[in-house]
């Protein structure tokens, strides 16, 4: 599939150009002490979301720098020309690298744990059951990715897990048209 230009300026669900993009900055600065102006950056952080307005789904593959939405070089192209995949699999991660096992932010902490940024910005996880074996917390997962291939699925599967990954079953699912995924967030 040939990319046209700014193909990627797009919801990679809908297909929606309708996107915002959210910014959140944390400043400290030095203070000139003659004109009251900023002298100094101690130490500041900008950390920025993409969003569609249409089905409200956060934008894993734009980032933003300098003012501006860029695609983001490793991910973009697959999941703008790719389809959703759908993995049944397992992460065995060390019990250590769980925040938390139980109560309403278990789902989150298990999916981070077991694929870092991807498990909690990226794929649409859900996890099914999860249980502790000596040091090793074995989470059971079903995965929502986009990819171009089921080679590629199984590749970002592999390369995001962050312990021993099994994918028990992995399937292609059709684009959601972008009726079927209004009001639901990432």
């Amino acid at each position: 599939m040939a990319v046209e230009t700014k193909a990627w300026l797009r919801c990679y669900r809908c297909w929606s150009t309708n996107l915002e993009v959210q910014v959140h900055y944390e400043g400290i600065h030095r203070i000139d002490p003659q004109t009251g102006e900023r002298a100094e950056v101690v130490d500041e952080v900008q950390e920025a979301v993409v969003q569609c307005l249409d089905c409200m789904h956060d934008q894993p593959h734009l980032g933003f720098r300098e003012n501006r939405v860029e695609p983001i070089e490793d991910r973009w192209e697959r999941m703008i020309a790719g389809t959703p995949w759908v993995a049944s699999c397992t992460v065995a991660v060390h019990a250590d690298d769980v925040e938390s096992c139980s109560g309403p932010d278990a789902a989150d902490s298990l999916s981070y744990a077991a694929f870092g940024d991807f498990g909690t910005r990226e794929f649409f996880t859900h996890v099914r059951f999860h249980k502790h074996e000596g040091d090793l917390i074995v989470v059971h997962l079903l995965v929502e990715l986009y990819a171009r291939s089921i080679e590629e699925a199984a590749e970002v599967l592999e390369e995001t897990a962050r312990g021993s990954l099994a994918i028990t079953s992995l399937a292609e699912e059709s684009r959601p048209p972008a009726a079927a995924s209004e009001g639901h967030g990432h």
